[in-house]
């Protein structure tokens, strides 16, 4: 049996220690803050360069291989960003141990969306029978593909998340503005869907 709380702990000390590689300075808040494991601030490098905070929530997810990883991504985070500098920093770990972890960085606008869209699609799918498919939204779970395209995207930590670029499979744009599917409510993207 999977030991999640040490799944966690794992997931959150790599990707801490990527941050710092990458002249973040990370704190653990310890179960203490809700929708956020890291606090981390990055000094500026020269004269007028200001401080940057971010809130980071790390989702770990394991497998014994890449094409089975994907991260449950209930209720709780399809919510709407509190702020500009809310990100998920989702971490792939094979149990492997000779196979290095991956990393996958997203505003939590993007996250929340991805977890819908995927949802919603998979629950409504024309040609499935109804009553087929009836997990709720609760249940959502987004595989690796959808998150591919962030990859070790730490550069997006630097971007107010109405500023970066959206990265979902391109398919979602259009999902998204199907009736069945939509976005969550409450949702940024309700007031302009961006370009992807």
């Amino acid at each position: 049996m999977v030991d999640t709380k040490q799944t966690k702990t794992i997931g959150e000390h790599y990707a801490a220690a990527e941050m710092a590689r990458r002249a973040w300075a990370p704190a653990f808040t310890r179960d203490g803050l809700e929708r956020t494991d890291i606090l981390a601030v990055r000094t500026g490098t020269g004269t007028g360069d200001e401080r940057r905070l971010v809130e980071v929530q790390v989702k770990t997810a394991t497998n014994t291989a890449w094409k089975y990883v994907s991260w449950p991504l209930g209720e709780k985070s399809q919510q709407p960003s509190a702020s500009e500098t809310e990100y998920f920093v989702m971490v792939g770990v094979l149990t492997d141990l000779t196979v290095a972890p991956r990393f996958f960085v997203l505003p939590r606008a993007h996250v929340a969306a991805a977890a819908w869209i995927g949802h919603q699609h998979w629950l409504t799918e024309p040609g499935i029978p109804a009553g087929k498919r009836n997990a709720s939204a609760a249940r959502s779970r987004v595989h690796i593909k959808t998150f591919e395209r962030y990859e070790n995207r730490w550069d997006l930590l630097d971007i107010d998340e109405s500023a970066c670029p959206v990265l979902l499979p391109p398919e979602y744009r259009d999902l998204a503005q199907e009736a069945r599917v939509g976005l969550p409510l409450g949702h940024a993207w309700h007031k302009a869907l961006p370009k992807w």
